[in-house]
């Protein structure tokens, strides 16, 4: 079973997120009419970008919207979980749109692969990445102060078709990510595989292995 590498490149959020609804609509619309559905993984980066999930709190947005906009950066309320996030250039998304049943897998499963998925990929740079109790994502040192998240995940699911997906932190500016507190936390830190290493990454290097451990986690 086939899963479609697809990149969109540098592309507005907004556009993205339509054409994500219209891909997730029809590979719905399929499993309904026990059509075959096909699977893509989608790789993209965003302008800079503020996002909130449905359960967001607007308390977590630390700058009026006039803000935001002065600086750039866009505003969008979209129907994934988890909290507030940023997306900018040097950030890789992920929008991974599949029908889970055609893996034999439920959405808690698939959320811990996604960040399985990660954690091998910046293992190959030497960054060891973990989990966090309670809080999906891929954290750095999670157990110490120094407590920082590389990766963050928000899923969007019905009748197990996936939508929206991860972004890991590769070459990305983090001074964006003090307009908001972080997926909701406001006691830890973000970084990035750059300021980890202190030199820039090949975004195409890690989405190339991004895509290795994820369909090799995929068809356990």
């Amino acid at each position: 079973m086939e899963t479609r590498r697809i990149d969109w490149g540098t592309i507005p959020y907004s556009t993205a997120f339509e054409q994500q609804k219209t891909l997730f609509e029809a590979t719905l619309q399929a499993k309904m009419a026990k059509q075959p559905t096909a699977n893509r993984f989608i790789f993209c980066e965003h302008p800079h970008v503020i996002t909130i999930g449905k359960n967001g709190l607007s308390s977590n947005l630390l700058f009026p919207e006039k803000t935001l906009n002065d600086k750039q950066v866009e505003l969008f309320h979209v129907d994934r979980g988890g909290d507030v996030t940023y997306h900018g250039p040097g950030q890789i998304v992920g929008y991974p749109i599949l029908d889970l049943d055609d893996f034999k897998i439920g959405l808690k499963e698939y959320i811990h692969r996604i960040e399985e998925m990660i954690i091998r990929t910046i293992a190959e740079y030497g960054i060891e990445g973990d989990r966090l109790d309670g809080a999906t994502g891929v954290w750095l040192d999670k157990d110490s102060r120094q407590a920082r998240k590389i990766a963050a995940i928000g899923v969007r699911s019905s009748r197990y078709i996936t939508m929206h997906g991860f972004a890991l932190n590769v070459n990305t500016n983090l001074d964006y990510f003090q307009l908001i507190n972080p997926c909701g936390f406001t006691d830890k830190g973000v970084t990035s595989m750059q300021k980890e290493l202190n030199r820039p990454i090949n975004m195409e290097e890690v989405k190339t292995s991004l895509f290795k451990h994820f369909t090799e986690l995929i068809f356990i």
